[in-house]
């Protein structure tokens, strides 16, 4: 680089038409996260999600086969279903048209009078989606690449550091509506500049600020840390799996991230789109068959009180900054070296947002 990266100029956080194009282009072409396979364990299991401002549906096939379909009828567009719920077959509830978990037509009332109609072309719209370890992604694009050309190594790294994943539930969903623009809440999560002097009990309990560090693996940036003061954890972290000892994350661009606390205690943000102001931060906990842990119950409620707080009025206060006429788009401290005090990791997020938008 011969001169300092500049951030991206305001009207990315704060204008209402680019917060569209992102909503029909960059959030509809990319993996995002749907929901967990646990809400889907018996064939009939369906659940409603919304992406990029459709909305979908996930449901378990009697192959075991999980899919996803845009939640619209084929005959005059009413949607089908609603919320979390189990059926043998899904029926319209505009006219009764009825479809196989499969999503093919399987009947309707009075359809024998069509002339040339044939059910076995009439088929609800699939969705590209994935399971990845209990987590179900979807993407609007039907020629995506798959996650693992995305995000090369995350799947086999996370399986490492939560061998136990398949016997993993939610047990908590804590939601956290922030007043700024989604990018203003996932650039802040996507650097720890910022956390020595705002995140006093994250960055002296559990993380080592001075071996903070963000780097690139395709559209993920895994951050890694020593730990520090493990002797005095509230908790015992000795799980009996490897890496017990240690903090790491996958953030999966662009609204999803995966953590693991010491002990090999799962956790995860999902950012929701609201409109170029609102974002939505569900934080995700997880037990073993989702079972009450008082473990991971105390972490949600601390990590809420502590780190999420003081995160709500940083990300606010800057987007209140980037509607202000005297701002100025300010240079990336962009270390060689990288580390702590490096913004290198929002060089390439503010190089992926360039992309989609301009792209």
């Amino acid at each position: 680089m011969t001169e300092a990266l500049r951030t991206l100029e305001a009207r990315y956080y704060t204008d209402p038409q680019i917060f569209e194009i992102e909503r029909s282009g960059l959030l509809a072409r990319t993996w995002q996260f749907g929901c967990h396979t646990s809400l889907l364990t018996t064939p009939g299991d369906y659940t409603t999600f919304e992406i990029a401002g459709e909305s979908l549906f996930a449901i378990r096939g009697r192959d075991d086969q999980i899919r996803v379909f845009y939640n619209v009828c084929q005959h005059r567009a009413h949607q089908l279903v609603s919320g979390t719920g189990s059926t043998r077959v899904v029926v319209c509830p505009y006219h009764a048209w009825t479809y196989e978990l499969t999503g093919q037509l399987r009947a309707g009332p009075n359809i024998d009078a069509v002339a040339r109609l044939d059910k076995s072309d009439i088929f609800l719209t699939e969705v590209r989606a994935e399971n990845f370890l209990g987590f179900l992604f979807v993407n609007l694009d039907p020629d995506a690449r798959p996650m693992e050309d995305w995000f090369p190594s995350t799947h086999a790294q996370l399986e490492e550091w939560v061998p136990h994943w398949a016997r993993l539930q939610p047990l908590a969903w804590v939601d956290i509506p922030e007043n700024c623009n989604w990018k203003v809440s996932i650039e802040n999560y996507s650097e720890c500049y910022h956390c020595a002097l705002n995140h006093p009990t994250f960055a002296t309990g559990v993380v080592k600020p001075s071996t903070y560090d963000i780097q690139p693996q395709g559209k993920c940036l895994r951050h890694t840390t020593e730990c520090q003061n493990l002797e005095a954890m509230r908790y015992d972290i000795h799980s009996g799996h490897a890496h017990y000892d240690a903090y790491s994350s996958w953030f999966l661009w662009p609204m999803f991230s995966f953590q693991v606390y010491p002990g090999n205690v799962l956790n995860t943000y999902h950012w929701r789109e609201v409109d170029a102001d609102h974002v939505v931060v569900w934080r995700g906990w997880y037990a073993i068959d989702g079972q009450e842990d008082a473990t991971v119950r105390q972490l949600a409620i601390q990590d809420r009180e502590t780190t999420v707080e003081e995160d709500i009025h940083l990300v606010e206060s800057v987007q209140r900054g980037l509607k202000s006429r005297g701002y100025r788009p300010g240079p990336l401290v962009v270390d060689p070296a990288s580390g702590v005090n490096s913004e290198h990791s929002l060089m390439h997020l503010q190089q992926w947002m360039r992309e989609a938008l301009d792209g």
